[in-house]
């Protein structure tokens, strides 16, 4: 994860199940605004076990590149099979994506295995602890995340601490709309910060005036050349997540309208369609009356005159 694909290639998984989230959550409120319920996951048409699936290969993936593929040696262990200094990272970046691969296995044994009463809260549950553990090891990250990288992952941290709240209390508020909405949002969101810190870090033309691109032990990090250097890299660095957020904002509130009007109006259809068949039988039988009766006044005519 230490490099630009480290972190765009899962700032793109984040963004793509973010997206994914808010709109099926979107969906669901539209359609049922009274009995709505959240998931921690949603099944895709003719597979449904898809989102689950591509959580579990992008881990899967992310621990071989960071303890096989990645590694000069393709192992992350020294001569004495200890872990060296500079490979902690690795073990680090492996267990937050092996949280990940764990909250999908369990996600799917438990959609096949316990009853949906039961099922759903367990998953939460385990998103949580994935979201929990995510926030943990960037949080006591053995990498020096001093200076300008320091302060990118320290904004990383205020995103995740908030997918970890939102997924913490939608156990106990699972028919929430607000709260599934803010998680959905949280996680579009950190995956846009993880392509925006990949590309921010690791590309040289993106390094802020007065600082450079240094290799430490095989890490390149982003070192600043004065105090005035830092603090002025560490201030766009403020304003950049301020956009980030703010766009995200905007785009989520109209993504909901925009959905949330659609899904109206085809309610509405339906509601149409729905009314339609009972009025024509309604004519159906007004029309048979009213023939009744005609055909009686003309057999009385006919009775009396003859």
């Amino acid at each position: 994860m230490g490099s630009k694909i480290g972190h765009v290639a899962p700032g793109f998984g984040f963004l793509i199940i973010g997206l994914w989230h808010l709109y099926n959550n979107i969906k669901l409120f539209s359609y049922h605004p009274n009995t709505f319920r959240s998931h921690s996951w949603f099944p895709f048409p003719k597979f449904r076990h898809l989102e689950l699936v591509l959580i579990a290969m992008g881990g899967c993936t992310s621990i071989a590149m960071e303890l096989f593929i990645g590694p000069s040696r393709h192992q992350p262990l020294d001569v004495d099979f200890t872990i060296p200094t500079n490979h902690l990272h690795n073990f680090e970046h492996s267990s937050i994506s092996l949280s990940f691969v764990i909250y999908a296995v369990l996600a799917r044994a438990l959609d096949r295995a316990a009853r949906p009463a039961a099922a759903q809260p367990l998953t939460l549950i385990a998103t949580t602890a994935a979201f929990g553990q995510e926030f943990l090891l960037f949080y006591l990250h053995s990498t020096d995340h001093a200076g300008l990288e320091g302060q990118y992952h320290w904004l990383l941290r205020i995103v995740i601490a908030v997918s970890f709240a939102t997924s913490l209390l939608g156990i106990s508020h699972p028919c929430n709309f607000a709260i599934a909405f803010v998680r959905s949002a949280s996680i579009t969101l950190q995956g846009i910060w993880f392509i925006f810190l990949g590309y921010a870090l690791w590309t040289p033309a993106f390094i802020p005036k007065g600082c450079y691109m240094h290799d430490e032990d095989g890490h390149f990090v982003v070192r600043c050349r004065s105090d005035e250097a830092l603090y002025r890299a560490k201030s766009l660095a403020n304003l950049e997540f301020s956009w980030v957020f703010s766009a995200a904002v905007v785009f989520s509130f109209l993504f909901y309208l925009y959905l949330s009007k659609r899904y109206e109006k085809e309610l509405e259809y339906e509601s149409i369609d729905v009314e339609e068949p009972e009025d024509s039988e309604l004519r159906k039988k007004i029309n048979s009356k009213l023939g009744e009766s005609d055909t009686f006044v003309f057999m009385e005519k006919v009775m009396s005159a003859v």
